[in-house]
């Protein structure tokens, strides 16, 4: 049996703004854009490189869903991007304005350091050491 997960929801605020920010800024790739209805699309994104999961940017349509928007983990980073280069990445998203909670460090899985998103989520750059398997 073979499975993956093949997207993981995220609540914006707003599709465009979302294409935006992580196309425009994180370099993620367009993977679809599709119209379900006048207020509802399908879109995924994903980092270079990504082939089995990607982000579905699903846009809050409820009170609920907006009070939701930045807090999907209960304030714990809640994604995990995987880099073959932490250096490249890091100075890249540093001068597109990436907002980083903290500074670089080395633990014992590898170089990490946590940054937000522009809609509230943190998220883990990571390169780990050439013996993890993350």
């Amino acid at each position: 049996m073979k499975q993956h997960i093949a997207a993981v929801a995220l609540l914006v605020p707003g599709y465009d703004e979302a294409i935006a920010y992580y196309v425009g800024k994180l370099g993620f790739k367009l993977v679809e854009d599709t119209t379900l209805s006048p207020a509802k699309r399908w879109v995924v994104v994903a980092p270079p490189g990504s082939g089995e999961t990607g982000l579905l940017l699903a846009q809050a349509d409820s009170p609920d869903q907006r009070q939701a928007i930045g807090n999907q983990a209960g304030g714990r980073v809640f994604l995990i991007l995987k880099t073959d280069d932490f250096d490249r990445d890091f100075a890249r998203f540093k001068q597109a304005g990436i907002e980083f909670l903290e500074d670089p460090r080395l633990e014992a899985y590898g170089k990490v350091v946590v940054f937000r998103d522009a809609f509230g989520n943190k998220w883990d750059l990571i390169e780990p050491l050439a013996n993890q398997a993350l």
